[in-house]
């Protein structure tokens, strides 16, 4: 469903994290604060998808704001460790209904270095007109009473019952007594509400410098990894410039490096523009096929380098949550955390589920634990926003692993080239290319592709394979504000 508003919109991957951002809105707060009222609520209510042990990026623009990209990605761990042996990775499989597989990898070696309560933090000090302990209470009071599992969550511990089950800490919150949690029953963590609530009183310190840093070194430590007190004290979020690009007259903003879905975004995107519009599905294809191409061992090795983007836009241009928050104001707020899938490793005393990014075969195409202690991890994650004649048109962004960018391309064509409004253009059929083969959801024109020499897979019905975009709209003529929530995913949007 389309929805529309005038003091503010929010679309975001639950009901209730939608709900939590449009209520801030509509008592006066503006886009950064509902988008962190929502953050701090999806980690009740989309607990395996991000959490305080998650990462994640924020990007604010609009309004008159200088636009800035907030980095708080996950980092390599590792100051200090010295030759500390890790254990192995833990390799699980997930199945995407029969359509796909994937490999994942857990256990404490997986662990990487957390950053969305330092994201809280700086984005509240930058942006924030509410107190932060305003905005962690109803999340906190969640946790305690507990949220009745959707549709889409129970699919979510369904996919990930391997890791579930990998340790007895994770087991007991979500396969207690031996049986899986399903639909319509009750997920309760009093401990995450009681962290969620020191977040809200004492800001992000006691998880980088504290007794909550000290409790997840001394854990992940205890199942061989190497995560260290060093790792949580360098910790900081990061200030960005947003990598740029014009497409169709509008500006499009997005994630820079040393992360990597942005600029690849932004090299389909600029393929794209070079062609009549709206293009046809081989060019779409082709656009992912040439943008796959360039994640070259030298394109992720550079990206940490200074001045990267632009020489690369020389050269070349010419288990996730997704919120995308506009307000009354036209500002706009694109934030997309991730804990991976989780490592199942629990902090005891604190409900943190620790990520499992350093186990993410996407995010180490080159080999694990090659990246050095603190750099950040190379995520696909692409926080957006469309501008047309300097005002906010779009913000969106996608969860979805390796799908994330090309799940945005194809909205943004959506509604720039087709003119589609947010619900069509968020639940219009997508398709993907990666490692030769061409996989599509039902509904793809894939006659379009004529003699296209990659295999084609093809989905039966809609899939959270394809992400989970959550796009929120602004009338360039009128101002009116619109949005929608990703069905993949049970998202929704929510008008204040």
């Amino acid at each position: 469903m389309n929805v529309e508003g005038s003091h503010g919109i929010v679309a975001a991957g639950h009901p209730l994290t939608a709900e939590a951002g449009a209520r801030v809105l509509r008592e006066g707060g503006n886009a950064v604060d509902a988008a962190v009222a929502a953050m701090l609520m999806s980690w009740v209510a989309e607990p395996l998808l991000t959490g305080p042990g998650a990462g994640g990026y924020m990007l604010v623009a609009g309004a008159g704001e200088e636009p800035v990209l907030l980095d708080f990605i996950v980092a390599a761990p590792g100051h200090g460790a010295g030759s500390h042996e890790r254990a192995p990775l833990v390799p699980v499989e997930v199945d995407f209904a029969g359509d796909a597989r994937q490999i994942f990898h857990v256990g404490a070696s997986s662990c990487g270095t957390f950053g969305t309560p330092a994201g809280v933090d700086e984005a509240m000090r930058r942006w924030g007109s509410k107190e932060l302990a305003e905005l962690t209470a109803p999340a906190a009071a969640l946790a305690r009473d507990g949220v009745v599992l959707n549709a889409q969550q129970a699919e979510v511990v369904r996919l990930l019952e391997a890791i579930l089950r990998s340790t007895p800490e994770a087991a007991a919150l979500y396969v207690p007594g031996g049986r899986l949690l399903q639909e319509g029953e009750r997920f309760a963590c009093p401990e995450l509400g009681d962290t969620i609530d020191r977040l809200g009183r004492e800001g992000a310190a006691p998880f980088y410098r504290g007794d909550i840093a000290d409790a997840a070194v001394a854990t992940v430590a205890a199942g061989g990894g190497v995560l260290t007190a060093e790792d949580l004290r360098r910790y900081e979020a990061l200030a960005r410039e947003p990598l740029w690009v014009e497409y169709r007259g509008r500006d499009v903003l997005t994630n820079p490096p040393p992360s990597a879905g942005g600029i690849l975004l932004a090299l389909a995107l600029a393929r794209l523009g070079r062609e009549p519009s709206p293009p046809s599905l081989g060019l779409l294809v082709r656009s992912m096929e040439e943008a796959q191409a360039a994640r070259t061992p030298e394109f992720l090795e550079g990206l940490a380098e200074p001045g990267f983007a632009d020489r690369f836009r020389a050269s070349r241009l010419g288990a996730t949550t997704h919120i995308s928050v506009i307000d009354a104001d036209g500002r706009a707020c694109s934030v997309t955390c991730t804990n991976g899938e989780g490592s199942g490793i629990i902090v005891p005393g604190t409900g943190i589920h620790v990520n499992n990014i350093m186990g993410e075969t996407d995010l180490s195409p080159l080999g694990f634990h090659r990246a050095p202690a603190g750099h950040r991890m190379p995520s696909m994650m692409s926080p957006t926003v469309v501008c047309s004649d300097g005002e906010v048109h779009v913000a969106l962004g996608s969860s979805g692993s390796n799908r994330i960018r090309s799940a945005i391309l194809q909205t943004i064509v959506a509604i720039v080239d087709h003119d589609l409004d947010s619900e069509a253009a968020v639940a219009a059929p997508r398709v993907h290319f990666e490692d030769g083969v061409i996989t599509a959801e039902p509904g793809v024109p894939l006659g379009e592709l004529g003699d296209h020499a990659h295999e084609v897979q093809c989905f039966r019905a809609l899939n959270m394979f394809f992400g989970g975009v959550q796009a929120v709209c602004r009338d360039p003529d009128t101002g009116a504000l619109s949005g929608a929530g990703d069905p993949r995913r049970g998202g929704v949007a929510v008008a204040a």
